[in-house]
């Protein structure tokens, strides 16, 4: 694994030693085995999908609402900024409530809960006579997405054995941008009350689907159900592999953090190291501006001298994000993560790879705290970009946040030379214990 440039000093002790690897596990066709795992990821991530659904919302409707001719649902300048940028907020709510719930209800059942918000914030919407309609379903769905946000990417990194981890990580992103696509598509086609009514589907679904889905085994120890962690773990690994050694693993890794961390603790290098990459790079995607650009998108082209009507343009931006987004996950468990984040732009790079590496390097005893503080470092920052964004653009035109998003970029490249450290084929124990000896793992 490579080092990252930050110093680490701490108790050493060995790594796992990897199982052996059976001639199925060293191929691709080996890892198409694993499809209870990926049926698993596929039912979490559909709260990816209404998190992207719900995200661009306004793409389509902030235009609409802003010529409406009925009074109560008029959008002036400023009311249209807090409709865009309140999703935010409802965002970083949900990751503050994530810090508890994911430890509390474990990752699965807090996905789930996600629901109830989601559901309600989509009828909001879509029978909204007043303002206040549209800004509380807004926070709603919000709530929803930054609840999911924190839960998703560690339920799939959790249930995910390390040679597709990489590929089931960008799933959570994959299907955010593809429920960005959906929107886009469906607003070519359906008025903005029935394209919220379109959101409740997804929603359901996915409580449906994960109903029958294991919790994740990690969790599961870490409650002292061990036996049903066995059972889980039997169930989403094919039938060749190895179960009882890799349920030894987690064992022996959850036994070492039975407890949370205490605020001592959160003084180790150890602790602090990891999460303090995590929440940087979480900050640092926020500052490229992805939000309040998928915010109003539509608005923004409405404001450039392109051909195509805007709304079409919003559609191809999302179909373009779809492919790039496929393809880090197709070479992502190839590549590394870090070529990824030098050579491809946000949807290859950025966009999956964030939430990918915060689920991996977050230690096991702060995972849940941890991850619901990423997500709220995030969208605190993305409320502050979005408010703002329409603002600066009226005043400054679109060059000035642009120019400034460019230089977050670069800032960006910088940090990821000398901070992030490269997961590839690691399992979660062996990462963990990289930031305990600041050594590479061994083979």
């Amino acid at each position: 694994m490579q080092e990252p440039l930050l110093g680490a000093e701490g108790l050493d002790y060995d790594t796992f030693p990897e199982a052996p690897a059976s001639p199925e596990e060293r191929t691709r066709a080996g890892a198409l085995q694993n499809k209870k795992v990926f049926l698993a990821t596929f039912a979490a991530v559909l709260g990816n999908f209404s998190f992207g659904y719900a995200l661009v919302y306004t793409s389509p409707v902030i235009p609409v609402l802003k010529n409406s001719s009925t009074p109560e649902l008029h959008l002036n300048e400023i009311q249209a900024s807090w409709f865009g940028s309140v999703f935010t907020l409802g965002a970083a709510a949900g990751g503050l409530s994530a810090m508890v719930l994911n430890d509390l209800l474990g990752r699965k059942l807090s996905i789930m809960f996600s629901a109830i918000p989601s559901a309600t914030g989509y009828a909001l919407m879509a029978s909204a006579y007043g303002l206040w309609m549209l800004l509380l379903g807004r926070t709603l769905t919000g709530f929803a997405g930054g609840l999911t946000a924190a839960c998703i990417p560690v339920y799939v990194s959790e249930i995910s054995p390390p040679g597709v981890r990489g590929a089931l990580g960008a799933t959570p992103q994959l299907m955010a941008v593809f429920g960005s696509l959906s929107l886009y598509a469906l607003g070519l086609l359906l008025p903005w009350r029935w394209l919220a009514v379109a959101g409740e589907g997804p929603v359901l679904i996915m409580v449906l689907l994960l109903s029958f889905m294991p919790n994740s085994p990690r969790f599961l120890l870490s409650r002292g159900r061990d036996e049903e962690a066995l059972q889980a773990l039997t169930w989403l690994r094919p039938a060749y592999a190895d179960v009882h050694w890799e349920f030894e693993q987690i064992q022996d890794s959850v036994r070492r953090q039975s407890s949370q961390m205490s605020w001592a603790e959160a003084r180790d290098p150890r602790m602090y190291r990891p999460i303090i990459i995590a929440v940087l790079m979480r900050f640092l995607q926020q500052l490229t501006g992805i939000t309040p650009i998928l915010v109003y998108l539509q608005t923004i082209f409405d404001s450039t001298s392109v051909l195509l009507p805007s709304q079409h343009d919003a559609a191809i931006v999302g179909a373009v994000r779809l492919l790039s987004v496929l393809i880090a996950a197709v070479t992502m468990d190839l590549a590394g993560r870090k070529v990824l984040l030098y050579v491809s732009g946000y949807a290859m790079g950025w966009g999956p790879i964030t939430w990918l590496l915060m689920s991996e390097v977050l230690p096991l005893r702060a995972r849940g705290v941890a991850s619901g503080l990423c997500v709220l470092a995030s969208w605190l920052t993305a409320f502050v970009l979005t408010y703002y964004f329409l603002g600066v653009v009226k005043v400054f035109g679109l060059q000035v946040p642009f120019f400034f998003f460019a230089a977050i970029c670069l800032l960006s490249l910088l940090f990821t030379g000398c901070c992030v450290p490269e997961t590839k084929g690691r399992s979660l124990e062996q990462i963990e214990a990289f930031f305990h000896t600041g050594r590479r793992a061994r083979h």
